[in-house]
């Protein structure tokens, strides 16, 4: 994530509630059966520290309007381009963990941003998971009950009360370097020999 703001990230030392950006990156999806009306993806990310499903967000940039920051972090970690709203649609709270193990509360701005586009390669590839998944699925998946409840709400759709299936778990880094191996081992064994 970027911090552009010389150092300040987003509040005074006052312990005040610091902010961040984040893009909420959605694209149109037609139905299994072709017949239906088309419907939202989500894309979520996965934290690179604690593997949590989340969407891009980061400190706010000096120099950028924050909408535009959301955007570049949409970039930066997940090889996203589109188009971004000016204005917020909500924000959810969190508790983000420094490098010293101290949880901080920040609160975070969300900016819906309609995928035009995937790049191949970015800044933070690699390093996350990334995952289309329906509204509701997004929306179980990640653990801020206010993101959860956003999210429900941008795609007009309702959540399950009583069965709250357990949050889809992002994949341990170890577990994405085993796949990418096999994957690796496969195509080397299906390689014919000259």
């Amino acid at each position: 994530m970027s911090d552009l703001a010389g150092g300040k990230q987003g509040g005074s030392k006052t312990g005040q509630r610091r902010r961040q950006v984040a893009a909420l990156p959605w694209r149109a999806a037609s139905g299994a059966d072709g017949a239906a009306p088309p419907g939202l993806e989500i894309l979520l990310v996965s934290s690179r520290e604690t593997r949590r499903w989340v969407i891009p967000k980061g400190w706010p940039m000096k120099g950028k309007a924050d909408h535009l920051a959301a955007a570049q972090e949409a970039y930066e970690e997940a090889g996203l381009d589109g188009r971004i709203v000016e204005r917020p649609i909500g924000d959810y709270p969190y508790l983000k963990r420094l490098k010293s193990g101290v949880g901080r509360p920040v609160t975070v701005d969300v900016f819906p941003l309609e995928v035009t586009g995937e790049h191949a390669t970015w800044p933070e590839k690699g390093q996350r998971v990334l995952q289309w998944m329906s509204p509701v699925e997004a929306a179980l998946a990640v653990q801020e009950p206010e993101l959860r409840d956003l999210i429900a709400r941008f795609a007009g759709v309702e959540l399950p009360t009583e069965e709250r299936p357990d949050p889809v778990p992002a994949p341990t880094p170890v577990k994405v370097a085993l796949q990418r191996l096999r994957r690796r081992i496969t195509a080397l064994l299906n390689h014919p020999r000259r």
